[in-house]
């Protein structure tokens, strides 16, 4: 039989990675009814880590009040995963761009408190093996707001609490740990983000990654400058400098907050996620795979989903079909990490808005095309199947 595993990425502000996996599923047995199709759902810390992550460990969700990036009320959750004894949380549940309208994007007053609140709840849960993903944010305030929710004071120079969000760590004086969570010197923290910039410079959190949570030119040079003085009294008060660790960048920066405060370890996302969810076991064993995300272009190739299910594929000689929204530019160092081939979803000019609307019917419309050319010229003889 058949056997084809679909291990998508989510399309940004569109599908979790999830439901790409469905549509691609739907794509395949409208051709191949009898496939045996595994759907991986892949996270590389941002939208969709939980449900990866509880669906492949067999684990829960939980129901979790918190926050967004503006401190509005939400209905949150975190996993807990099959082994009863991690908590998976994903930033972008609380702190998270999608969360926010396009005009409510706005880095110098949003802030990741929410994301602190969800930590405090598996800590107040009795949890201390925490799995925090850490992609899709909205902020970039160095995990300002997290550290805030778990309890530390951030004071300003006449001893007050500094506002919420990146406009106002430029007035922070000192750090007051006294009254953090009492579980934190017990917890074990595992930080799941494949970005690997620094926390300051240009190739840093803010200058990167501030323009698309709404930044101007002229924020972010506010941004900088106080990412660059944040930085410093992190190094006075808790003795660590963040300021050019790989991966403090992340989140607009909550990569360096999780180490400085919660003395967390980085990992890589996707590396992390494809052992908990044994991908290179069920790929070694497949006729062909299916990847997915929202963008392939060149910089796919370090790092990204796609890569990464590619590279896996490679060593055991399975093809590769990737989907995307758009495909463009350079993109042969992705055939030569395992790529079989590339096809964009959409079937004829449409704007942005109307692919993503329909991208679930995109997906599985594409994916049926692929699945009848392999019907067409022959499983045995296209994919070596038996």
């Amino acid at each position: 039989m058949m056997q084809i595993v679909v291990a998508p990425d989510s399309m940004k502000e569109c599908l979790s990675a999830a439901k790409v996996a469905r549509a691609v599923s739907e794509g395949i047995k409208r051709v191949f009814p009898e496939a045996k199709i595994k759907c991986i759902p892949i996270a590389d810390g941002g939208e969709g880590t939980v449900e990866a992550l509880v669906s492949a460990t067999g684990g829960t969700i939980v129901p979790c009040p918190s926050v967004d990036a503006l401190n509005r009320p939400i209905q949150s959750f975190y996993g807990i995963l099959g082994d009863g004894k991690t908590v998976v949380i994903e930033m972008a549940a609380a702190s998270g761009i999608e969360l926010l309208a396009p005009l409510e994007r706005n880095p110098l007053i949003t802030s990741t408190f929410g994301t602190g609140l969800l930590i405090k709840a598996a800590l107040d849960a009795g949890f201390t093996q925490l799995i925090v993903g850490i992609g899709g944010s909205a902020t970039n305030d160095g995990g300002a707001g997290m550290a805030q929710a778990l309890g530390f004071g951030l004071l300003d120079s006449h001893g007050f609490n500094l506002e919420l969000g990146g406009g106002s760590l430029g007035d922070l004086h000192s750090i007051d740990s006294s009254k953090a969570h009492p579980s934190l010197g017990m917890a074990k923290i595992t930080v799941a983000s494949d970005v690997r910039n620094p926390l300051l410079g240009p190739t840093g959190a803010t200058f990167v990654y501030g323009p698309q949570k709404g930044a101007t030119p002229e924020m972010l040079e506010i941004l900088e400058r106080n990412m660059v003085h944040y930085s410093s009294i992190l190094q006075q008060e808790l003795g660590i400098d963040v300021s050019h660790l790989t991966g403090a960048g992340a989140a607009g920066g909550l990569g360096a907050g999780l180490m400085a405060f919660c003395h967390a370890q980085m990992v890589s996302g996707f590396e992390l996620i494809s052992q908990l969810t044994n991908l290179e076991k069920h790929i070694s064993e497949a006729t062909m795979v299916f990847t997915a995300e929202g963008k392939i272009d060149a910089q796919t190739a370090y790092g990204k989903t796609v890569s990464g299910v590619a590279q896996l594929a490679k060593r055991y000689d399975i093809p590769v079909i990737a989907l995307a929204g758009m495909v463009v530019g350079e993109l042969h160092k992705l055939y030569e990490q395992g790529i079989t081939s590339i096809f964009a979803i959409g079937n004829h000019p449409m704007s942005l808005e109307e692919s993503k609307d329909r991208a679930s019917e995109l997906l599985a419309n594409a994916t049926e095309q692929v699945m009848r050319t392999v019907k067409g010229v022959g499983v045995k003889r296209l994919l070596h199947y038996e």
